[in-house]
């Protein structure tokens, strides 16, 4: 999955999806030197739909970039990607795999 530093890239999506839709064509992620600046939560790279209207309790897992940055900034994303809804849905719909902490908290 392409990611991006540029806020502007042409590429990217915005917010929570109303129908299913194929994941963006790259996703925003803090720069290599923000990661590098360390983890203030511990660094997971999936997570399972476990809330909202049609929660499907799937698994979903990131890359390696875009987990670095959930784990920088617990609140960088609004909303993430769940593959088996095909939805960009609100964080707060999804819990870290192995665990009931709520992603984005």
């Amino acid at each position: 999955m392409p990611t991006t530093e540029d806020p502007s890239d042409p590429r990217l999506t915005r917010g929570v999806d109303s129908m299913p839709t194929d994941q963006a064509a790259a996703y925003l992620v803090l720069s290599d030197e923000e990661r590098a600046k360390g983890f203030v939560r511990p660094l997971r790279r999936s997570y399972v739909h476990t809330r909202g209207e049609q929660p499907c309790q799937s698994v979903t897992t990131m890359t390696q970039a875009i987990a670095e940055t959930y784990a920088t900034d617990p609140h960088f994303y609004g909303a993430t990607y769940c593959v088996t809804c095909r939805m960009h849905l609100p964080v707060g719909e999804f819990v870290w795999d192995g665990t009931s902490e709520v992603v984005g908290s």
